[in-house]
């Protein structure tokens, strides 16, 4: 018997390899096989049109320190993740709480809420540009209304990151609401009818009883929308491509631009292994400063 069942326990391993082979080849030839090339190729001096490719070393990554478009880069990297995490949380919550009751047409509502992030980025990309448009646009349309000149918002440094910063906060909105929405209707409704027979209002009992029982949907927010935001890319190639005097050029914008513009495939590849150890740290920090303020329940 007991040699039967290893019989039957191995027979259901082999079968399980089986089912999985197809889907573990695909992930290695086109996932994992990739990123070990472009480890090697960081080491590397690469136009990707010439099969020569010369060893550097760290030369690729000393030339990060030096380069003050990267450098620059950085800093509107950090300018916008700053900006556009705490915004989509903050409204996100907002709507989600908005909505986190029952009443009719609740799940039309939420429907709209989420429809944004239907549109690609692409796309909203596309539509920013016509709504902040100088001539043509509905914002500048709007302040000439009340006595304001039009605005060049993508084309002034002062205002374009802020702009796709909008639009992101705009087309991520959705799933913050979704996530938070999931989060609410979790929060036992008994603590909040004690509350309000102790006599706390309503913004008491949302300050002292649900928000601090949104910490894991707070740190999992955190935590997706920094590594969203740090890859920043699409919108600003459908917008800006980097311009106005580079204002909105951030990092893997700046990557696509050396590997794909200057055909300097070592140095960009370098430049995104800096950025995924860096992504790496940001997480594990995260993470270790939420046991002290995330509760589970």
């Amino acid at each position: 018997m007991p040699s039967l069942l290893r019989r039957v326990g191995r027979s259901e391993t082999a079968n399980g390899w089986a089912l999985i082979s197809p889907a573990m080849v695909l992930i290695g030839v086109f996932g994992l096989l990739p990123v070990l090339m472009s480890f090697q190729l960081s080491f590397q001096q690469s136009d990707l049109l010439t099969p020569r490719t010369p060893w550097v070393g760290l030369d690729n990554y000393r030339k990060l320190a030096e380069d003050p478009v990267f450098v620059e880069s950085i800093g509107h990297t950090i300018v916008y993740t700053a900006l556009f995490v705490p915004g989509t949380m903050i409204v996100g919550l907002l709507v989600a709480a908005a909505m986190n009751r029952s009443v009719r047409f609740i799940s039309v509502y939420r429907t709209a809420a989420y429809i944004t992030m239907a549109v690609s980025t692409i796309s909203q990309g596309i539509i920013f540009l016509w709504l902040t448009d100088r001539d043509y646009g509905l914002v500048n349309a709007a302040l000439n209304a009340v006595g304001v000149p039009s605005q060049g918002f993508l084309a002034s440094p002062s205002q374009a990151l802020l702009v796709i910063v909008a639009m992101t906060i705009w087309g991520w909105t959705g799933f913050s609401v979704i996530v938070y929405l999931a989060a609410l209707q979790g929060v036992p409704e008994e603590l909040h009818e004690a509350a309000a027979i102790d006599g706390a209002s309503a913004f008491t009992r949302f300050r002292t009883i649900t928000v601090p029982l949104l910490g894991p949907a707070n740190l999992f927010l955190v935590v997706w929308l920094t590594i969203n935001a740090l890859q920043l890319f699409d919108e600003v190639y459908a917008t800006t491509r980097g311009g106005p005097l580079r204002a909105t050029t951030v990092i893997v914008y700046y990557l696509w631009d050396r590997a794909f513009v200057h055909f300097d495939a070592g140095y960009a590849a370098a430049m995104a292994y800096a950025l995924f150890v860096v992504i790496l740290i940001i997480t594990a920090v995260q993470f270790r400063v939420a046991r002290r303020f995330v509760h589970y329940s």
